[in-house]
């Protein structure tokens, strides 16, 4: 945490769960200088200590690039999920599903994992070892239809997400925003996600996707929307027309509004 003593106002941006802002070396800078803590959404919000906002606490979401946010309504794709996260974000789990449950009754449907250490500079050896270690499985489902890709940069991802029919995720609770699933939406991608961290707040449920309380109400809406394509293009426009998101000038806006 670094603030300027000669500012006038001071914002402290935060971005990952709030409850270490609780160890001494932070509880004294924010006591002296009782900064604004802006959250990027409500989950967000919640995971700060009411007794450390001593000024105020604003919530202003990321961004999203241009090149996610003027996609154009198109036909249904192939059958064909996508996860563009973490590993280890509930990737095992995915797998799992999609293995047992999706692929079984959709034996032609495909799951493309878009994801690898190499996205998270300066991750710890440890933690690039259980990404590999999950993404090995990938290696192994071939025949269950799930095909593994090296992480792409925005410009490809966005044509990447145009060929994608649903994006499965089910969200973690030490995620504050998910900017992937915010992406994916903003491309018209309906998705489905469990009620975990964020990603409530990224879903319209019923609308531009749907929020699952379990396994098996997860597993039937993605092959509902892997299968259906009224309900698909339902979603896709809905998604289109409500999920875009902010520009990050927008967003700056708002940062330029509390100086």
């Amino acid at each position: 945490m670094t603030l300027y003593p000669e500012a006038k106002r001071r914002v402290f941006w935060l971005h990952n769960p709030a409850g270490y802002l609780k160890k001494p070396r932070f509880l004294c800078r924010l006591a002296w200088y009782q900064p604004t803590l802006v959250t990027t959404g409500r989950y967000h919000a919640a995971t700060v200590p009411r007794s450390l906002v001593l000024s105020e606490l604003v919530i202003i979401p990321y961004g999203i690039l241009d090149s996610f946010r003027h996609a154009e309504p198109r036909e249904p794709p192939p059958q064909r999920a996508i996860f563009t996260s973490n590993p280890l974000r509930g990737l095992d789990w995915l797998l799992d599903l999609w293995a047992e449950r999706i692929h079984p009754a959709l034996p032609q449907a495909e799951l493309h994992i878009f994801a690898g250490p190499t996205v998270y500079r300066g991750v710890a050896a440890e933690s690039e070892k259980r990404m590999e270690t999950v993404l090995a499985r990938v290696e192994d489902m071939h025949a269950h239809g799930v095909r593994r890709h090296a992480p792409v940069g925005r410009e490809m991802l966005a044509l990447v997400l145009a060929g994608a029919r649903v994006m499965l995720y089910r969200g973690d609770p030490g995620e504050t925003f998910c900017l992937s699933l915010a992406e994916a939406q903003a491309m018209g991608v309906p998705a489905v996600v469990q009620p975990l961290g964020s990603v409530v707040e990224r879903v319209i449920d019923g609308v531009s996707g749907h929020i699952a309380g379990d396994d098996d109400s997860f597993a039937a809406a993605a092959i509902a929307l892997l299968r259906d394509d009224d309900l698909w293009r339902r979603y896709h426009a809905e998604a289109l027309a409500r999920q875009r998101g902010q520009s990050w000038d927008e967003v700056a806006a708002q940062f330029e509004a509390l100086i």
